[in-house]
């Protein structure tokens, strides 16, 4: 082997082990032992300095060749167009005696990786100018990928004549980048025609763009069609196709066809694929097949930050919070570092927990993990504490935000209006508007029930409107919901019941609760009537229709009618779900319920309850009888109200919970208007601030008041 050949292997060496040391010491002992280096020698030398990121030594070899050859002076190029370079690579690229495809290819690369975009457009035309010669498929490639990731769709389809005037479209890579461009344009039918114009379809990169194309532009149907077509054909499929064709199929809910690809995974034996693996978990999830989904995850050998994340997501998409949170734990107990993703998941799970201490637990390890800076978590943290009730926080969070999304937005005004300071809420989203930012569907619920609290129904009939005339959102049911809730609140019935009359389609259970319950408070019979059987109509063991219409009908002494009501709950063996509640205490959850004796705390609960008792009567606490329609006498009654689920809870959290903490109560059903009344006084004569989280929304009790204005 000659000199330079045993120097030029040891270089290699250097260059794939990023030695940079070693390269050094080699370059010393070239200098010592080699009189006259060959060229070739030289360019490994700066191809090594290059690697190891020595771009001034690597120069400084460059200006010792006596005569650089083409690929000399191409080398040198590349090492200031890949460092990023532009003054140094201008100036080189002048230098160049003849400029050759690839040093045009790394002259444009470089304003390319330094997002220098007009300057890039302007050297491929430079290019053109000295001869379309230069033209190759690496650089049409390049400037169909710029097109597509600066949207320069007029770019792109000139670029794409050109390829189609040169005969680069046999060639899949040029193919399978006219593709991608197209899809992420959002013209997926140009994006198919192109791939139905390909001579050779037998490459993999081709048919997985069209699929991915066609999934992110959401035509879900045609990318499974499009996979089963690759399918037929025999071309190989890798990884990333079954990635996007599974993310399909969860879009629609296909579990069908997302079960046979299930299969067809297992037999082409890529089940242990960690990224096939977390789509499947992720594609069953969306179907809302967590059973499935959860035999997968275990089933896993490997599991990376992205499978934990697709499980932890899944149980929070479809309700089992909880369960996303002891994911979490696990996940950390495993060794794998959450990134923002999993990050945002989690506290979002506490939020539909109203979990405040496991949320703040999460923040600081979001600190911690330096991930606070991701809007993301940024988003998830506002919503956690909005939905927590702690707005102070909420707005600190929002005012560290530099670069505020839809999301952010939305995030503030929803916990301001969840928790009835509808003035800033409203002045929020004023502000949204004012600095350009669109809202979206969730924003809007968020404003329009603000108005509903606040009783602004010229208001709210304004933002209902321009959310369709002016931002073009369809009106969903809880936007619909959130107008009845709005006329229902402000006492105008006649107009609530002709919005349901003139709705596309009928009120789903909330509404007609809604409706129903301002019936209740204003003692209105003709409509709470008509809604009460609207409701038996839609959902005849709902226990909520005859609860709340005996509520109408006893508040006006009509006691065959209540009877009739009971009779009915009788006959067709209609209960009201067991009442429960539960308060976390020391990273435990305590549960309560009224016929529950198992409590180990029952004795010092019931001691607290009766001195509150005392206490509440002095200050005009009255019972609700009508709250509870067992048939009892009214001291039995009184004693059941007094031992319902979320009193025992919140006795609990008076005993153990430290003054200075809120008490924070969840409660699986309504909170009946006795225990709302209580809960009212309580807070005032203890001076505690108490969350309840009911099935319908949060109560925040504090000095006597709620924040849902007594309507629920």
């Amino acid at each position: 082997m000659s000199t330079s050949n045993y120097f030029s292997s040891l270089l290699k060496q250097c260059y794939e082990t990023h030695s940079h040391i070693q390269t050094k010491k080699l370059h010393c002992l070239i200098i010592k032992t080699t009189k006259n280096p060959e060229t070739i020698l030289l360019n490994n030398l700066i191809s090594a300095y290059f690697k190891n990121i020595n771009f001034s030594y690597a120069r400084k070899v460059f200006d010792k060749i006596a005569e650089p050859n083409q690929y000399s002076w191409n080398t040198m190029l590349l090492v200031y167009s890949k460092s990023k370079n532009i003054a140094k690579m201008e100036e080189f690229f002048k230098l160049i005696p003849r400029k050759d495809k690839v040093s045009w290819n790394l002259f444009i690369s470089g304003y390319v990786s330094s997002e220098m975009v007009g300057e890039a457009i302007e050297s491929y035309r430079g290019m053109l100018r000295e001869g379309v010669g230069n033209l190759n498929r690496i650089s049409v490639s390049t400037m169909l990928s710029l097109s597509s990731k600066k949207n320069k769709v007029r770019l792109g389809r000139q670029v794409h004549g050109q390829v189609v005037k040169f005969g680069f479209c046999s060639y899949a890579f040029v193919g399978s980048a006219l593709v991608d461009m197209y899809a992420k344009f959002g013209l997926a039918w140009e994006a198919k025609r192109v791939f139905d114009e390909l001579p050779e379809k037998n490459d993999s990169v081709s048919w997985t763009t069209m699929i991915s194309g066609l999934m992110q532009n959401g035509l879900y149907h045609q990318a499974i069609e499009t996979f089963q077509q690759m399918r037929f054909v025999g071309c190989d499929i890798d990884q990333f196709t079954f990635g996007s064709t599974l993310t399909a199929c969860g879009g629609i809910m296909a579990v069908k066809e997302g079960k046979q690809i299930h299969a067809f995974v297992i037999r082409s034996n890529h089940i242990d694929n960690m990224f096939v693996g977390s789509a499947i978990v992720d594609m069953y999830s969306k179907c809302s097949s967590m059973v499935y989904a959860e035999r997968v995850f275990s089933r896993m050998r490997n599991k990376n930050v992205v499978s934990w994340t697709a499980m932890l997501v899944g149980y929070g998409q479809n309700g089992y919070s909880q369960e996303a949170v002891t994911t979490f734990y696990e996940m950390q107990r495993s060794g794998i570092e959450p990134d923002e993703y999993t990050f945002g998941s989690v506290i979002s799970s506490c939020s539909n927990l109203a979990s405040l201490e496991e949320g703040t637990q999460c923040h600081g390890l979001v600190m911690v993990s330096g991930l606070a800076g991701f809007l993301v978590v940024s988003n998830a943290l506002i919503t956690l504490y909005g939905k927590c009730g702690n707005l102070d926080d909420a707005q600190r969070l929002f005012n560290e935000i530099k670069l505020r999304d839809q999301v952010s937005w939305t995030a503030l005004l929803s916990g301001y209006a969840q928790f009835g300071k509808a003035k800033e809420a409203i002045y929020i989203f004023e502000e949204m508007l004012t600095i350009g930012q669109l809202p979206d569907a969730i924003t809007f619920i968020g404003v329009l029930s603000a108005c509903s609290r606040a009783g602004l129904v010229d208001e709210g009939r304004l933002y209902y409107n321009s959310m369709v005339e002016k931002y073009g959102i369809s009106p969903g049911r809880d936007h619909q919901n959130c107008m009845i809730d709005l006329f229902s609140r402000s006492g105008c019935l006649d107009e609530a019941k002709k919005f349901i009359q003139n709705m596309p389609y009928q009120p789903d259970v909330f509404g007609w609760v809604t409706i129903l319950s301002s019936c209740r408070n204003l003692g209105n019979i003709e409509i709470g009537k008509w809604a009460g059987e609207s409701l038996l109509e839609l959902e005849p063991l709902n226990p909520a229709g005859y609860i709340l219409l005996s509520s109408i009908y006893s508040a006006k002494g009509k006691w065959d009618e209540v009877a009739h009501l009971r009779r009915g709950m009788r006959d067709k063996r209609v209960r009201k779900e067991p009442g429960y509640s539960w308060i976390r205490y020391k990273n435990r959850i305590h549960v309560f319920s009224a016929d529950d004796k198992s409590s180990p705390y029952l004795d010092k609960i019931y001691a607290e309850l009766e001195v509150l008792h005392l206490k509440m009567v002095k200050d005009g606490y009255n019972p609700n009888l009508s709250s509870d329609l067992h048939d009892m006498d009214e001291s039995e009654k009184m004693k059941a109200l007094r031992y319902h689920s979320e009193r025992l809870a919140i006795a609990f959290g008076l005993i153990y919970i430290p003054l200075a903490a809120p008490i924070r109560v969840m409660k699986n059903l309504r909170v009946c208007d006795d225990c709302h009344s209580a809960i009212k006084i309580i807070s005032k004569i203890t001076k505690r601030e108490i969350l309840v989280r009911d099935s319908v929304r949060f109560h925040l009790f504090k000095g006597g008041y709620c924040s849902c204005g007594d309507f629920w």
